[in-house]
């Protein structure tokens, strides 16, 4: 019998090791989700339908400060719409940048199907808008002047990380 304890301890302990499911918030209201897709400078030129579309297979998920959102190297299946609260990005050699309402990421592993390019953490309690990687394609699709937009961050990316080298 004190085998048996033993086993189930180290079982609690393992479990307690692992990394929390993600926490989804409660659901908001699709023309909150809307409202708030607006105020995305990524999607400000989107038309009503649009929007609805983007509100319809977005996931609202809620995290705490310290949260890891992205790892580095890991592969990626979500792409990221801060709603509320901060993150900091952390690239392997890189400077480190701080993420805020508004701001997106994730898209890089979405576009080429490559790892993760840097670990992204919570800096404070965080709301943000979740696309799964099947329903990134239906995004572009729908609003191909994203594709623009999202190019051009990249673009900007990539510049500050040359100028900071």
């Amino acid at each position: 019998m004190d085998l048996v304890n033993r086993m189930m301890g180290a079982f609690d302990e393992v479990k307690a090791a692992l990394p929390k499911p993600v926490t989804h918030a409660p659901r908001m209201a699709q023309d909150e989700k809307m409202e708030r897709l607006q105020a995305v400078p990524l999607l400000a030129e989107c038309t009503s339908r649009q929007l609805r579309e983007v509100a319809r297979i977005t996931d609202v998920v809620e995290l705490p400060a310290g949260a890891e959102l992205t790892r580095t190297g890991e592969p990626g299946e979500d792409f990221f719409l801060i709603v509320d609260g901060s993150a900091r990005v952390e690239i392997p050699g890189g400077p480190t940048r701080r993420l805020a309402p508004g701001d997106f990421f994730g898209e890089m592993s979405l576009l080429d199907g490559g790892p993760r390019s840097a670990t992204v953490i919570a800096e404070t309690a965080i709301r943000l808008l979740v696309i799964k990687r099947r329903h990134f394609t239906t995004l572009l699709r729908e609003a191909p002047a994203l594709m623009l937009k999202i190019s051009a961050t990249l673009a900007r990316r990539v510049r500050d990380l040359e100028r900071a080298r």
